[in-house]
């Protein structure tokens, strides 16, 4: 049984992550693509080297290697077998910057206020 991706939508109705997706170059964007659809698949069993826990944060992090490039994606698990992918970009340390980390946790915080209000 499938789980459900969605991105998150900026109240302004931006998709961060869509336009990070769309500004890779195409099998870049294509080996992203692949990654999510194992996320949507395999759902929770899916494991390293595809998907990692942040500890200490709610946060997974999608990883895409697409060389020479590696790409991260936050995301977190919603009601109804759903994925939210909160926020996208180029890893270029070893550490995840902590700024990447808020990003997403502010969009966590964002999308959740935002669905218990309507």
């Amino acid at each position: 049984m499938s789980w459900n991706i969605e991105i998150y939508k900026t109240e302004g109705g931006r998709e961060p992550v869509a336009d990070f997706l769309n500004s890779l170059p195409i099998k870049h964007k294509t080996k992203a693509q692949f990654v999510i659809d194992l996320l949507a698949e395999h759902g929770p069993l899916l494991k390293e080297p595809f998907t990692k826990h942040l500890s200490g944060t709610k946060l997974k992090e999608l990883r895409i290697q697409a060389s020479p490039n590696i790409y991260r994606i936050f995301y977190f698990a919603y009601i109804e077998k759903k994925f939210v992918l909160l926020h996208a970009f180029t890893k270029k340390t070893e550490q995840t910057p902590r700024k990447e980390i808020e990003v997403a946790e502010n969009r966590i915080n964002d999308y959740i206020r935002r669905q218990n209000h309507e």
